[in-house]
């Protein structure tokens, strides 16, 4: 699947924020952006569950984002480093 159009923080912001205080709905602000209506939706979607953390923009993550990304690279740099102590575990053993 290919990469959408990227919009920025401040877009989606508006576009949410007409759509919350009700001066538009879903469907017919994606109609007059000529955005998909689930794109629109989901922007909904996600402010609604992360109010005014949502879309952090690029390159930019939520702290939990962050925080998972980091333990992720923290898990992958063990997992390395015990593959490397198993191996020269094994050669030790062997050159004795």
């Amino acid at each position: 699947m290919g990469q959408g159009k990227k919009y920025d923080k401040a877009f989606k912001e508006q576009v949410v924020l007409r759509i919350v205080a009700e001066e538009s709905t879903v469907s017919e602000t994606a109609k007059d952006l000529g955005v998909h209506y689930t794109t629109v939706r989901d922007w909904v979607k996600v402010y609604k569950q992360d109010g005014e953390h949502s879309f952090p923009g690029s390159g930019n993550l939520k702290a939990e984002d962050e925080e998972m990304r980091k333990l992720r690279k923290q898990l992958a740099d063990l997992k390395e480093e015990n593959e490397i102590l198993k191996k020269a575990a094994y050669f030790a053993k062997n050159l004795k």
